[in-house]
């Protein structure tokens, strides 16, 4: 299925740790670029973020957003420098031993003292962690390829009928062809007789010149050339892979046998169908761009 580069999807997930919301939008760009913007918690798991969205987005500009609303109450632990609360009271045992001062610590004085009780920030569950934004990341994936395909699947029947018309003004220019060859002897022999007046015409003469103006402005392999790159695109755009780098290069294939085809023109009719070709080319060109 073709999918567009434009998207957008949210998701959210709940879990005991907290509340994950993950919201995606993108636009075209040639490659994949993700541009993350986390909760420094969720620094460790940037690399499982980007493994997992590679896995699923081929090409575009990704913008990811992503916001967490923690629901731990044991995030924080108390910890008992023994060996500090020992020193203490070994000091305060010296202090009395030497001035004779009566050593009247209590607990609830040792336990203010400096560094005899210090704060530890608990270490993350990066697991659980994972799993919680795994979920988010699910839903908004989902919701995020499913805008892609909706469009792009307007962009593949909008292409579909620039191609059928692609292949009509094809058509044109093999009908017309031959004409021209035909209007150019006519106008040829109408000038020899002109000049000639009666003394007689070499029909030989003028078919060797017919020949090589039919040389000169022949189009057959430009029109071939186009027939099969259309029906690549047309191919391209009923696959399941990520076609858009292939639709750019036949695109521009296209065109080139478009403007080789304008500068053989020698026909007015013949250089408006050529004009039109390459009107259609660039629309085609303009939409693929936003082809995965």
């Amino acid at each position: 299925m073709i999918r567009s580069m434009t998207g957008f999807g949210r998701g959210e997930a709940t879990g005991t740790l907290g509340k994950v919301s993950v919201e995606m939008k993108s636009v075209n760009h040639r490659y994949l670029d993700l541009n993350i913007k986390m909760p420094r918690k969720f620094n460790p798991l940037e690399g499982n973020i980007r493994t997992y969205i590679k896995d699923k987005i081929a090409r575009g500009k990704v913008d990811i957003y992503i916001n967490y609303e923690d629901f731990s109450e044991d995030n924080v632990n108390i910890k008992y420098n023994r060996a500090i609360a020992k020193e203490y009271m070994d000091y305060f045992e010296q202090i009395h031993e030497e001035f004779g001062i009566e050593n009247d610590v209590r607990v609830s004085r040792l336990a203010s003292m400096p560094e005899v009780f210090s704060m530890e920030q608990a270490e993350d569950d990066e697991e659980g962690l994972w799993h919680l934004l795994s979920e988010a990341l699910d839903v908004a994936v989902d919701k995020f390829i499913t805008v892609r395909n909706n469009e792009g699947e307007q962009l593949k029947n909008d292409l579909l009928g620039k191609l059928d018309y692609m292949n009509s003004l094809v058509d044109q220019v093999e009908e017309r062809y031959p004409d021209i060859l035909a209007d150019y002897r006519n106008r040829l022999t109408q000038k020899m007789q002109e000049i000639l007046g009666n003394t007689g015409i070499d029909e030989n003469r003028i078919a060797a010149e017919v020949v090589i103006y039919a040389d000169k402005c022949c189009v057959d392999e430009e029109t071939v050339r186009l027939r099969s790159h259309i029906k690549q695109v047309g191919d391209a755009l009923q696959s399941d892979d990520s076609v858009g780098r292939k639709l750019d290069f036949l695109v521009q294939e296209m065109n080139r046998e478009a403007n080789t085809m304008l500068s053989k023109s020698t026909d007015m009719s013949l250089t408006d169908v050529a004009i039109n070709l390459k009107t259609e080319i660039e629309k085609v060109r303009e939409q693929i761009q936003n082809i995965e």
